[in-house]
């Protein structure tokens, strides 16, 4: 049987703001807190090492670019997620990644 200790609460202070949390942090060392860190999983995307360079207009450039701030992203994570999403349906999933998230 594997006993865990009881969680205590945790000596990193809840901040009011952004400035309280810089001000904090510029006087105290994360390893001040190394018994408070707890192991996650985390999956990594693939490496993405092509370059694709595409010439647009700047209205198409525009409207990609508004379209991924609407969604969260950088213009090229958009345009790289619409390839892969149009590659997917072209082979029918076939050769695809199955992933499509944005990735680095």
């Amino acid at each position: 049987m594997t006993q865990t200790r009881p969680k205590s609460a945790s000596r990193i202070p809840t901040f009011n703001s952004v400035q309280e949390e810089a001000e904090f942090w510029h006087t105290h060392s994360t390893t001040e807190f190394e018994d408070e860190w707890e192991a996650i999983e985390l999956d990594v995307s693939p490496s993405l090492e092509h370059v694709l360079s595409v010439r647009v207009d700047r209205e198409t450039f525009r409207r990609l670019s508004a379209a991924a701030r609407v969604r969260g992203v950088g213009a090229s994570t958009l345009a790289r997620m619409w390839v892969l999403e149009r590659l997917g349906a072209e082979t029918g999933g076939i050769g695809s990644r199955s992933n499509s998230s944005p990735g680095p």
